[in-house]
């Protein structure tokens, strides 16, 4: 299978390229990846890159995206660090992903088990990962409905964080970058945040995440206000 290249990437609409991912964590959970030149793939993208989508997650060893989705050399973009944190840096490679290279959707992809959202749960301070876990306890605050053993030890507890953490970065993308916004709103690309199951390779979408276009933003901020 040839990797992406410019003809390809711009028949891509935000809708076909979620598609594209959601197909190829299917084969990946099936075991029937697809059989790829790599070596050819490197040939192919020589003179330039144009990746489908930008994925966001965890530095996690067991969370490689182009594993996880099925994808070769050039097809996204990843983007790695601990806990799947909405940083600038994050902020200005997703803007490079999307409005200078043109990839069609954004994808935050947090993790069942993760360090670093166990790290928080557990109030962990330790030299610059402080920082790092700083950014994650708005959403352990947020989280309310579970009363007991707030900790790591709580299996509930820290998927429940992880998921409000997904949802939390997705928001954060959307207002902190007016650049990615307008994107989004136009339907020039889209954003939904996920979970992966360590344990059985499979990814779930949380469709309630999901923006592109105006329509999509208004039911999005409307739901924010409702909550």
């Amino acid at each position: 299978m040839r990797t992406h290249d410019k003809v390809s990437q711009s028949s891509l609409t935000p809708a076909t390229t979620l598609e594209f991912l959601k197909e190829g964590n299917q084969r990946f959970v099936s075991n029937l990846r697809i059989n790829r030149n790599l070596l050819q793939q490197v040939n192919d993208t020589r003179d330039g890159q144009w990746p489908a989508a930008a994925i966001v997650s965890c530095m996690d060893s067991r969370t490689s995206a182009e594993l996880i989705f099925d994808q070769g050399l050039g097809d996204i973009f990843s983007i790695r660090l601990a806990g799947n944190v909405i940083s600038d840096n994050v902020l200005g490679s997703l803007e490079y992903a999307t409005k200078v290279a043109g990839s069609k959707f954004i994808v935050v992809l947090g993790h069942t088990k993760c360090g670093a959202i166990k790290g928080a749960c557990d109030g962990v301070e330790m030299g610059n990962l402080t920082g790092l876990l700083n950014k994650i306890r708005p959403a352990i605050f947020q989280e309310q409905t579970i009363k007991n053993d707030r900790t790591s030890h709580n299996p509930a507890f820290v998927d429940a964080v992880t998921h409000i953490h997904v949802e939390r970065s997705v928001q954060a993308i959307m207002e902190q970058s007016s650049i990615l916004y307008d994107m989004i709103q136009k339907g020039e690309i889209g954003i939904i945040g996920a979970m992966y199951d360590v344990e059985t390779g499979e990814v779930s979408w949380m469709e309630e995440t999901m923006c592109c276009g105006a329509r999509q933003m208004a039911t999005s901020a409307e739901a924010a206000a409702n909550a």
